[in-house]
Formats: C-alpha cells, sequence, structure tokens
C-alpha cells in the first residue's frame, strides 16, 4: 500500500511540505480552511527564499533596499543595502500562500478545501491517523462532514493548531500581531517605493517592534506585543500611527488583520507519526519576528525527511525517523533563534536600551552583519576584529544610554 500523508494548513510551512512529498510521488492530501486566507503579517522575506523557493517576480510586491529604524525619541538611522542585487521581498501573504498551495496542487498534492475538527491517534503503530474535518467545496460554511485516513499528518495549521493539540504537543508563549492596510495617496505611497520603516519605544510596542512596509498598493502598518500585555494592542497600534502620522496622512484603512504569533517552539514538536512545522511548531524568531521562510523551510525540511525514510513511499516512516527533521533543524537554526533570543532581551527591556540598539545600527559594520545574517540566514561569522568592535560599540551605546545597569 502507497504511503499516505496528510498536511493539515496550506500556508508557506504546508504547502512547502506537500510540494515535496508530491513530487516524490507520496500520496498527499493538503486540507485548508479558507482558501482565501490572508494572514496578518509584515510580509518580508528573505532574498535568500526568493530563490530557494523559486518564487518568480510577480510574487514580490516590492524589493526593499532602505530601512529606516526610528527610535523612540525619534531618532532615525538610514540603513542601505550596499548590494543593487539584494532586497528584502515584500509581499502579501494571500499572494505568496496561494502560489505556494497552486504549486503544490499542480504537482500531485490533492486539495482539500476543509476544516479539520478532529484527529483520532491510533494505539497501534501500524494502524492509521484518522482526520476528521467539514468539507466546503461545496460553498457551505458547515461543511459536508468527512474522514480521511493517514499514516502519517504534518501540523502546519498555526499558532492555534488543532493538530497540536491532539498530540498534546504543550503550550507556548505567544504575541499578538495587529495590522491595518492603508492605501496612501500617490505623493506619499511614493516616499515607501522601496524604504520601510521600523519603529521602536514603548508607546508602539512594550517588548516588540512597529512597523510601516509598503505593498503593491498600500502599506502595512502593525505592531506586536506579548500575550500578557494583548489588552494594550489597540493602543500600541494607535501609538505607531501617531508617531508615523505625517507619512500616513491621507490614508484610507482597507484591512485590519489580527492573529497570535508563538515565541518559542514547543515541548514537542514529533509525537507518534504527526510532526509540526511554522507557527504550529513555534518558529517564529525573536527580536525579528520573522516566521515565513522559516515556515517554507521547516515543512521542506520535514517532507524530505519522510521521503529519505519513506523507501520510495512503501514504507511508513517511525517517531525516530521524524526526529532526524528535529536534530537537523536545531542544528541549522538553533543558534540563530538564541541569538535573536538575548538581542530581544537585552535591547527590548526599555527605551533606555532601544535608543542604545538605533544608536548601534547605524554602524557600517552592524548593518553588514545583520543584512548578511537575514538575508541568508546564517549566523555570519566576522572577522575577530569587527566583532571585538561590534561588541564595544554595543556595550558603549548601553551605557551612553544608561540602559546597562538593568
Amino acid at each position: 500500500m502507497a504511503l499516505r500523508v496528510a498536511v493539515v494548513g496550506s500556508g508557506p510551512a504546508g504547502s512547502s511540505a506537500a510540494e515535496i512529498l508530491a513530487k516524490a510521488g507520496i500520496e498527499t492530501y493538503l486540507l485548508e480552511r479558507k482558501l482565501d486566507n490572508a494572514k496578518p503579517c509584515g510580509g518580508a522575506i528573505p532574498l535568500c527564499m526568493v530563490q530557494e523557493f523559486e518564487l518568480p517576480p510577480h510574487i514580490i510586491d516590492r524589493r526593499v533596499r532602505h530601512m529606516k529604524m526610528i527610535s523612540p525619541s525619534n531618532r532615525e538611522v538610514n540603513i542601505n543595502l550596499e548590494n543593487a542585487d539584494e532586497y528584502i521581498g515584500m509581499c502579501r501573504r494571500e499572494v505568496l500562500d496561494g502560489f505556494l498551495r497552486d504549486r503544490a496542487a499542480k504537482l500531485g498534492a490533492n486539495l482539500i478545501n476543509g476544516t479539520m475538527f478532529q484527529l483520532d491517534i491510533p494505539t497501534n503503530n501500524q494502524n492509521p491517523y484518522t482526520l476528521h474535518y467539514a468539507d466546503h467545496s461545496d460553498g457551505q460554511v458547515e461543511g459536508t462532514i468527512k474522514t480521511l485516513q493517514v499514516d502519517l499528518v504534518i501540523g502546519a495549521d498555526g499558532a492555534n493548531s488543532r493538530v497540536a493539540k491532539a498530540m498534546d504537543a504543550g503550550d507556548y508563549n505567544y504575541a499578538i500581531a495587529f495590522q491595518e492596510r492603508i492605501r496612501l495617496p500617490d505623493d506619499k505611497m511614493a516616499y515607501y517605493q522601496d524604504l520601510a520603516e521600523m519603529y521602536v519605544g514603548n508607546d508602539v510596542s512594550t517588548d516588540f517592534y512597529a512597523w510601516v512596509f509598503p505593498k503593491y498598493d498600500h502599506v502595512a502598518v502593525g505592531t506586536g506585543t506579548m500575550k500578557v500585555h494583548k489588552a494594550t494592542i489597540k493602543q500600541l497600534q494607535a501609538g505607531i500611527r501617531a508617531r508615523a502620522a505625517k507619512r500616513l496622512e491621507g490614508g484610507k484603512i482597507i484591512k485590519v488583520e489580527a492573529h497570535p504569533i508563538p515565541e518559542h517552539p514547543r515541548p514537542r514538536r514529533v509525537v507518534g507519526r504527526i510532526a509540526l512545522v511554522g507557527d504550529a511548531a513555534g518558529y517564529v524568531t525573536k527580536s525579528s519576528g520573522e516566521g515565513i521562510y522559516f515556515a517554507a523551510k521547516s515543512g521542506r525540511m520535514c517532507a524530505e525527511t519522510i521521503v529519505e525514510f519513506a523507501n520510495g513511499g512503501q514504507r511508513i516512516p517511525t517517531e525516530a525517523d521524524l526526529k532526524v527533521y528535529l536534530k537537523r533543524w536545531d542544528k541549522k537554526y538553533g543558534l540563530t533563534y538564541k541569538v535573536l533570543d538575548i538581542l530581544q532581551n537585552v535591547f527590548y527591556r526599555s527605551d533606555a536600551t532601544r535608543e542604545a540598539f538605533v544608536e548601534m545600527c547605524d554602524d557600517l559594520d552592524v548593518q553588514r552583519l545583520t543584512f548578511d545574517s537575514y538575508l541568508y540566514k546564517t549566523v555570519v561569522p566576522a572577522n575577530p576584529f569587527v566583532q571585538l568592535k561590534i561588541t564595544a560599540k554595543t556595550i558603549g551605546s548601553l551605557l551612553r544610554g544608561n540602559a546597562l545597569a538593568p
């Protein structure tokens, strides 16, 4: 009997997993509740994702080559990419997700417009998993109740993952992202042609940053904060609207979005023959809040591991096999997550530390190291003299702002 895999959720993580599985000839089912879903997200993707996932030009709304960091006191630091071939891609999630989902379906994944509401886990390791879902393909909101039996399940269904709940993956801390899409007058939009802005300060986010990112015909204006401060999210959004008021003058809100974002990996990401990827696994970075590339990459790595151990689709990979994906993931990206966690703890503690952070961003070596790390997803090993300089610059910035004491 051929191997059957269900992928629940068709965001970047789920669709990237389904694509690899379908290419390998594995019977793949890609389950998505809402095919026109537009996740509230800054929508920034690194250059390595454009190249690695072969994203066509029409997926990218804007090619950002200039960043403006704005401190609590409104000090502005301009950061420019030096290489003309480098850029940060800005996309709309409904466009990106739709492309990746359609590509997986064209390669052979069976796309199901449905909502999974129950996952039956077998007591015998050889028996199949049973997914119970409401099929919305007939256009009915309630849907027709159906079941699907598979050998493996990949949970790519976001921060509120039902797959994670069914496998008792454990909880994690999370943040709330709130975003408004604002259509600006032409002259205001021209300012954001290839520019993105990041604002820091207690007025725009207690423990994160706020952003103004350009899209095809509008800007995404948003903020995020940890769940303990979620009651203040609208106040923080008002803060970024106030800080960027002159640049947003004359704008019209065309959409308001909010969504939870995980802050660290779940305690269990593989249980039995179920694996979690993307937001369901908790793969969003601290400090930068980036998750799109890591979602797509985790889906791909998980699927590649399944293909590797499936012996042409004739063997059912075990829990031990799936945990190889986790070992590879943690080895490749564990240090990145730790470094960004440290940076958030150091620089997002107070307005004094945020001022120091923006000051540090004015250094060209810091800019180059940061962009190399972001664009190519490596913790770049700068030479010892540059490392020493950056360390001294960091401590000096914190001392000048009286921010080191806390």
